[in-house]
């Protein structure tokens, strides 16, 4: 197979690496993720990945807690994530650094948008932790800002379901799933693709936005080739 994306930016949720635990990271299902991207790193694309941290922690459902704080107590569980990710694929011999928007320079590099594309450039995956570095803003931003700023061809967001669907698909078993959209259905629908600010930000950039299901890692392969998995997103 052939790929049809150069530099992609990978957009994994904390959830997917918990598998059947639900919390935390079980380590089984991240190496199954990792596959993949091993295969599609050896086929020569450039694979970048934004991950989440919901599996730990979600600063938007913190009760009373201080919303900043809550918030930064979620970036730092997205770097439990991306560093949990770079060891499965150090163990698949993938070359791969972590950059973090906050600094950690004992664990990880910081964010440096000029270094982290000479990474890709040399076949290095790099995983970007701490979401944007700021609270009040989600990993899908974060995905959304880092994939303008490192000029991938497209944002491969991997979740729990097949796509996108006109209403849940597990509360209405008569959900129609949609093959593509445009953003401005998107934000008019308020279809849960991305938030609103992920969303615009991608429509303003020209970033299309692929929503798959990670359930069955080799997506990740077929996406990147171009076959017709999950809902594309793409401006009119």
């Amino acid at each position: 197979m052939e790929p049809k994306y150069k530099r992609v930016l990978l957009k994994l949720s904390g959830e997917s690496l918990a598998g059947s635990e639900k919390h935390g990271i079980d380590f089984d299902t991240v190496l199954a993720i990792c596959e993949p991207i091993k295969a599609c790193v050896e086929m020569g694309v450039e694979v970048a990945i934004v991950v989440g941290g919901g599996n730990f922690w979600r600063g938007r459902s913190s009760g009373k807690m201080d919303r900043t704080r809550a918030d930064h107590m979620g970036m730092l569980a997205t770097t439990i994530n991306a560093l949990g990710v770079a060891d499965a694929l150090e163990q698949l011999e993938v070359p791969v650094r972590v950059q973090t928007a906050i600094s950690m320079q004992e664990i990880a590099e910081p964010y440096i948008r000029n270094r982290a594309v000479r990474h890709l450039e040399k076949g290095r995956v790099v995983v970007f932790g701490c979401g944007t570095g700021n609270p009040f803003f989600s990993t899908d931003t974060a995905a959304a800002l880092r994939a303008a700023e490192i000029d991938a061809d497209i944002i491969m967001k991997a979740t729990m379901v097949d796509g996108v669907y006109d209403s849940d698909p597990k509360k209405n078993p008569d959900a129609v799933k949609y093959d593509t959209l445009t953003f401005m259905e998107v934000l008019n629908k308020n279809l849960q693709v991305m938030d609103g600010t992920a969303a615009t930000l991608c429509r303003d950039n020209g970033i299309q936005i692929l929503v798959f299901n990670i359930d069955h890692p080799d997506n990740i392969v077929k996406a990147i080739c171009g076959e017709p998995v999950g809902t594309l997103v793409k401006e009119a």
